[in-house]
């Protein structure tokens, strides 16, 4: 899939001590890769980071530049810990200020007796970043260069994503094919390497599952070229059939 032209590429950075510690268990990276692969986009890398400004910084800068999109999770709450949004504007070595428009929505959100220095914190954004839609809680991501700052909490940030998602270039889309068989992941391992370095704008995937007490061996076959799916398919049920295997394949489908 690498060697495709026209892919756009994303990674993820999850921010936060507590992912680290085992406190919150990370749902964002699963969904965030199912909806990217829907789009024609393909991750490229999730990094789970603590709460530490160097790091961020340090990650932020490796991984802009290898990528089309750069995704962040967490940190842009109220609280003291929360130092996504400040430590991006360092890494950009841009002012971070009062957002008049995050300020607006923060304003409307809350009452003015709600509206505390904490919330209020929410509204202070990079200079020059656009914002990214909060529908749930208002607080609003933003977006420097390539760089998609969003929320920690599962339920905010797939709402906020979900919206940015329609204002992403598209890329071809990502078809698939999964096959099932009984054969071990050694016994067709061989073949399977020949077949990908036949077909190198494919990818392909052995994935062993246990079932029963039966063991079993799920193949997924990914491509943006369906003649080359197809044909990748067609060599893999063949070579389970020469090793005595048995196979069913999912046909065809967009991811």
């Amino acid at each position: 899939m690498s060697n495709e032209k026209n892919i756009h590429t994303a990674a993820l950075i999850v921010i936060g001590d507590e992912i680290l510690n085992g406190t919150t268990s990370d749902a964002n990276a699963a969904f965030i890769a199912n909806k990217l692969t829907s789009k024609g986009i393909k991750l490229m890398e999730v990094r789970i980071i603590g709460d530490i400004s160097d790091d961020i910084i340090s990650t932020v800068q490796d991984l802009k530049d290898k990528y089309d999109y750069i995704f962040t999770t967490g940190g842009i709450g109220p609280t003291h810990d929360d130092i996504t949004s400040e430590t991006i504007a360092k890494a950009f070595k841009i002012e971070l200020e009062i957002n008049e428009t995050a300020k607006n929505i923060l304003e409307e959100y809350y009452d003015d007796q709600n509206l505390n220095n904490a919330r209020l914190k929410m509204a202070y954004i990079p200079k020059g970043a656009k914002l990214i839609e909060n529908p749930i809680t208002a607080a609003p991501g933003f977006i420097i260069e390539n760089i998609y700052v969003m929320a920690g909490i599962p339920r905010v940030m797939q709402a906020m994503f979900v919206k940015l998602l329609d204002n992403l270039p598209e890329g071809p889309p990502i078809l698939s094919n999964t096959i099932s068989c009984d054969l071990y992941e050694s016994q067709i391992a061989d073949a399977l390497t020949a077949i990908q370095q036949e077909y190198l704008n494919v990818a392909i995937g052995s994935y062993p599952q246990y079932r029963g007490g039966e063991h079993g061996l799920n193949i997924a076959i990914r491509s943006t070229n369906k003649k080359m799916l197809e044909d990748a398919t067609n060599k893999v049920i063949l070579a389970i059939k020469e090793l005595g295997g048995t196979s069913k394949a999912i046909n065809i489908r967009i991811d």
